[in-house]
């Protein structure tokens, strides 16, 4: 579990997963190193990526019925005039979000090498399940999703070239995602690691409407002794893609 060969006493990590729970933003790991009293950085800095893995609950269901995907470039620095599915410096993210109208319901992100057919198509097979209808833009990438077997629209949708008018779930959740990286952390991210904030927010996002806190530490408590055995050399050099 995560809190395997743990030195600390378990009421400390329980201390940490009720502050990391009830914050509505969640926290940095200098901000739960101060709150905890914390010696190192570093411990406070593994305790939270610990959590972020417990955050995924193991076998999660896929999502369902209606579903927006697009990509965005999360983190990192814009170089040049540079945009769109070429943007350099920054991490290719995968988005999908069940829709229901103007209703968002659950989200899933994943980090993708590139922007290919077959990068996208590998990610919604993990993540939708199969004869819901995939709403995307007009990419290429996106061509054969109807044989995949799934209903398949493009959106048309676009007013004087704003793409936010085609997918308006999606880019509003890549906005909050943006949003919540330069709010709780700063901008402050590495690019190694994205994968776990991208956990982060979706635990977060996927529970936004829960009325109490206690649940979500209830279920990240949960969730941290299913997991298996979670160490610091595979935290420090885990990949994304």
């Amino acid at each position: 579990t995560v809190f395997h060969d743990t030195h600390k006493p378990l009421s400390m990590w329980f201390r940490a997963m009720w502050w990391i729970t009830s914050q509505k933003n969640g926290t940095s790991a200098l901000g739960l190193q101060r709150v905890l009293g914390i010696g190192s950085y570093k411990t406070a800095w593994t305790w939270l990526h610990k959590l972020r893995v417990a955050m995924v609950r193991p076998g999660r269901d896929k999502l369902k019925g209606t579903v927006e995907v697009d990509e965005a470039f999360i983190g990192g620095r814009q170089s040049g005039n540079k945009r769109g599915r070429g943007t350099d410096n920054k991490v290719l993210v995968a988005i999908a979000v069940e829709t229901d109208r103007k209703k968002i319901g659950r989200v899933r992100f994943g980090i993708i090498p590139d922007a290919s057919a077959e990068s996208l198509e590998s990610f919604i097979e993990n993540t939708v399940e199969k004869e819901s209808t995939i709403i995307t833009d007009g990419w290429r990438g996106y061509s054969r999703v109807k044989e995949l077997g799934y209903g398949h629209i493009v959106s048309e949708k676009k007013i004087k070239c704003v793409d936010d008018q085609m997918l308006p779930n999606a880019h509003l959740v890549i906005s909050l995602l943006k949003r919540w990286i330069m709010g709780t952390l700063q901008g402050s991210l590495s690019e190694q690691h994205m994968e776990y904030y991208l956990d982060e927010y979706t635990f977060r996002f996927n529970r936004r409407t829960s009325a109490s806190r206690g649940k979500l530490f209830y279920r990240l408590v949960e969730q941290a002794v299913e997991i298996k055995l979670v160490i610091y050399s595979e935290i420090k050099g885990r990949k994304g893609a």
